[in-house]
């Protein structure tokens, strides 16, 4: 019974924190992330209109609607230099609630059009040495232009604007090491895009289903643009995190299957032990049906004890830690301070069901062995 319930109680535990660290990433990734983001099927960008903008802004559920140029660029502070992303965005890009979650410094603005402002990942920050307090220095940002032809002027073969840095986030490193937020109009005169957008971010109104917004726009928007949601825009990240899973479920699975080995091998001595007992009851008129119902009964109540058990201190372990995060991640600069969790009915059946099952198997075989004691051997 110990036995099945510490591999029952591992299996609640290790499967609750895969649940929370998925949904902290989630968590995490939607404080950056649009709730939808509407790209175009083939190619880099796509141009825009204000009649077709306008028509997505109306359909039902839009609250926010960003329009999103993202490219890389060289970027320059004092002596430092980097390639990172830079992602121009409407004035209303704020509005959706970014940068929620995580670490914020300095100023959340975006400027106006005479005196744009940057706000920076913090991974960008340290590479470049970036100082919010400095008045003096600027953001140099160069991009690469077609050259003209016969021209020798190294000048006309990019572009060049300064930007100023007031704040940084910190949400995550892919996030951290990469981007940093600008104007949309700073980025479509720095890149030379016009009318043309790489995305649209899209908020979706409170008291509306994400996914039927979701259908709404690929209805009006067809084939030659993807709507994808929050998950779908890591869908690579969560199908590992789910395969890690499915993995440690599998393998404290097996783990558990060979402790069970104990149940199969105390049976079977137990069947051993009271050959004398069985075939006494034969004699009283048993039939093997009686006789295997009891041994399988008794691994039943191995199995259901057990499990019981486990199933409550795993559960009890994981409130505890989801209240008073009692084990640390170790890690001083992190978002969260202890090992996020999260408790699913699906895992307690599925925990429960894979005890159920090879208890069963375990116990089948002595029940066998039980049932065909032959009442003249042993009287």
């Amino acid at each position: 019974m110990i036995g099945v319930a510490v591999g029952t109680m591992a299996l609640v535990i290790v499967l609750s924190v895969f649940n929370g660290l998925e949904d902290l990433i989630k968590g995490l990734y939607a404080s950056f992330d649009a709730e939808l983001k509407v790209e175009p099927a083939l190619g880099k960008s796509f141009e825009v209109t204000e009649e077709w903008l306008a028509s997505i802004r109306q359909t039902e559920g839009v609250e926010v609607l960003t329009e999103v140029i993202e490219d890389n660029a060289l970027f320059r502070y004092a002596d430092n230099q980097l390639v990172a992303t830079i992602k121009g965005v409407s004035d209303n890009f704020l509005e959706q609630g970014r940068f929620s979650k995580g670490f914020f410094s300095g100023d959340m603005s975006l400027g106006t059009e005479k005196q744009p402002h940057a706000i920076i990942g913090l991974g960008v920050s340290y590479f470049l040495l970036v100082d919010l307090d400095n008045e003096q220095n600027f953001l140099q940002v160069y991009y690469p232009k077609a050259p003209r032809s016969g021209s020798i002027d190294p000048s006309s073969m990019y572009n060049r604007e300064i930007i100023k840095p007031v704040g940084t986030f910190s949400i995550e490193k892919q996030f951290d090491d990469e981007y940093i937020i600008v104007p949309l109009d700073f980025a479509s005169r720095l890149l030379n895009y016009g009318n043309k957008r790489t995305a649209l971010e899209i908020k979706v109104a409170d008291g509306y289903a994400i996914k039927k917004v979701k259908n709404d726009l690929r209805n009006l928007l067809g084939d030659g643009f993807l709507v994808k949601d929050t998950d779908e825009q890591h869908a690579s990240l969560l199908m590992t995190i789910r395969l890690e899973k499915l993995f440690v479920f599998l393998t404290l699975t097996f783990i558990l299957a060979v402790a069970s080995f104990n149940i199969f091998f105390s049976l079977s001595m137990l069947a051993i032990e009271k050959k004398k007992d069985i075939a006494v009851l034969f004699a009283l008129g048993a039939t093997r049906r009686l006789i295997r119902s009891i041994y399988m009964k008794e691994g039943a109540i191995i199995a259901l004890s057990g499990a019981t058990v486990g199933l409550v201190v795993g559960f009890v372990a994981c409130w505890l830690q989801d209240r008073y995060g009692l084990v640390s991640l170790g890690v001083t600069s992190s978002i969260v301070e202890s090992y996020p969790v999260k408790m699913q009915a699906s895992d307690f059946l599925y925990t429960s069901m894979s005890v159920i099952l090879i208890t069963f198997f375990a116990a089948y075989r002595p029940a066998l062995i039980a049932s065909r004691v032959k009442t003249v051997e042993h009287l």
